[in-house]
């Protein structure tokens, strides 16, 4: 995802109809036409979501082919609107773009909203890591959040059914057959068990498996693809670390198991909720919890600033400590998989993406920041990301050229004092990863990703655009030394001093044993 206008020969074709909108608003504003984020008039149309069924295709060529179908449609009216725009003002020429960008996002939207798997994921992605995008595509794909398509009840009924045995109106005292949320893999239902907890129950959407294992088959070519741009790129290892997340990610018992480990680190927690699982009413493709219930992102958004840091700093404080204390990671940190409560409350949804990391990994991580951002030593610095394989030895970028570019990703915790993560430095993120074309195109041409950075990159690709969607101010460096084993600071906020009150109150016992 690049501003350059060479970009489209970075997109594998698999999965060039996903990025369509992306592509064609970029080219047209690299030549100057594109009307700014925003502009137009009135929002998106949600995608639609009253199909009778969800059929999941199972054969590579069919999903491929419905991808090719939308790209050539945009390629057409793409073809339409310059024409038109010849003869059109100023004003009818921005209402042209907006309109173009509304109607194939809104298409891409939905085709992936209705094929499930590994490429709506992908468009679930670009609706928020860029803050750069036009207003109507990102909004027009941030329904992939939330608002996909369901499968008809009946079908889920089916998998509830197979997988636990009876109906879902005989194993629940009530059961609602209207999802609340229709996502990439499955879909969740409300329920109530006979013993009255309220809980909500995923279920995963019949043919999916198969559906993802068919997109992760292009996976190869997509990063043999990127070894053009990208020399210094092993897609061997790269592909395979994703191909076992997202295999993982099927498994609803592993999903399970992690969201275990996580309720079970943070029970209690002033400010952090993780919804505990039902055990016995949870299969492969079954997930029962207990229910959470909050606000979405979007309401924090557009709310007061009080608000909007205080969410930031929950979800930042949430993911470091469980990176740096717990060793593990959630790799799927999207604003859908956030609740907030009128409490205060930030509960965290969604562990199938979760990597645990090793103490030698987690070693390599807490060096590099001690080298770059506590003993600003840059030789010491380029030492540690060639011996781990992010840069070969011998690379003739100097020392500070490596700092520059490396730097950026540390800015947040280099700066003193608070600071706001702004939506230019989230997209700044992403151009510091996929666009050669920069600067910094030697030293990008030249690294590579080791399987253990492939999921600890979401940081810089998600968690940063979140940050970002909120304007989030905080002194991110205090809170860091905070939760750093290596610093282990003291409280430097409200919401840290009640976290070390938590933690006395539990003999100071975080992380919990990793089995």
């Amino acid at each position: 995802m690049t501003r350059s206008p060479r970009s489209p020969a970075l997109v594998p074709l698999a999965v060039a109809a996903v990025v369509a909108a992306v592509v064609v608003v970029r080219r047209r504003r690299a030549e100057g036409a594109v009307a700014a984020p925003g502009a137009g008039a009135g929002g998106p149309s949600r995608v639609a979501s009253d199909m009778p069924s969800v059929i999941v295709e199972r054969s590579a060529l069919a999903r491929n082919a419905r991808l090719g179908a939308v790209g050539a449609r945009s390629s057409a009216r793409y073809a339409a609107l310059r024409a038109r725009r010849t003869f059109a003002d100023a004003a009818r020429r921005e209402e042209l773009d907006a309109e173009f960008q509304l109607r194939t996002a809104e298409e891409v939207a939905a085709t992936l909203g209705n094929m499930k798997g590994a490429l709506m994921k992908l468009g679930q992605m670009a609706s928020y890591l860029d803050q750069g995008l036009p207003e109507p595509v990102r909004e027009a794909l941030a329904q992939l959040r939330t608002d996909a398509p369901p499968m008809a009840p009946e079908l889920a009924a089916r998998v509830i059914e197979a997988e636990l045995g009876a109906s879902p109106d005989v194993l629940f005292a009530e059961w609602d057959p209207t999802p609340i949320a229709a996502a990439s893999i499955g879909q969740v239902h409300r329920a109530l068990t006979h013993d009255d907890r309220a809980v909500a129950v995923k279920v995963q959407y019949p043919g999916v498996a198969a559906a993802i294992r068919s997109d992760l088959a292009s996976a190869g070519v997509l990063f043999s693809g990127l070894g053009a741009a990208f020399p210094g790129l092993e897609p061997g290892p790269l592909v395979d670390e994703l191909r076992l997340r997202l295999v993982e990610e099927l498994d609803y018992e592993h999903e399970a198991r992690n969201q275990v480990l996580f309720a079970d680190a943070y029970r209690d927690h002033p400010f952090i909720g993780v919804p505990d699982v039902v055990p016995d009413l949870s299969t492969g493709r079954v997930l029962t919890s207990e229910l959470a219930v909050g606000d979405g992102f979007a309401t924090v958004v557009a709310a007061d600033e009080a608000t909007r840091d205080r969410a930031a700093e929950i979800i930042y404080r949430f993911v470091f400590r469980s990176l740096y204390r717990l060793h593990a990671f959630n790799g799927d940190p999207h604003p859908g998989n956030y609740l907030f409560g009128a409490d205060g409350r930030v509960t965290f949804l969604d562990f199938g993406l979760v990597k645990r990391f090793t103490d030698a990994e987690l070693a390599d991580f807490s060096a590099m920041v001690e080298a770059i951002s506590i003993d600003r030593d840059p030789a010491r610095f380029r030492r540690i990301i060639e011996r781990i394989g992010l840069l070969p030895a011998g690379h003739p970028a100097s020392d500070d050229d490596i700092i520059d570019y490396f730097g950026h990703f540390y800015e947040l915790i280099d700066a003193e004092g608070p600071s706001t993560v702004t939506s230019a430095y989230a997209s700044e993120s992403i151009r510091r990863i996929f666009d050669p074309s920069g600067p910094y195109g030697g030293i990008q041409k030249a690294a590579n990703l080791p399987p253990s950075f492939v999921v600890i990159q979401r940081i810089n690709l998600g968690l940063y655009a979140v940050l970002g969607e909120l304007g989030a101010t905080a002194d991110w460096r205090r809170i860091c030394e905070e939760l750093w084993p290596f610093v282990d600071g003291p409280p430097s906020t409200p919401l840290g001093e009640a976290e070390a009150e938590w933690l006395a109150r539990r003999g100071g016992t975080f992380p919990v044993t990793l089995d």
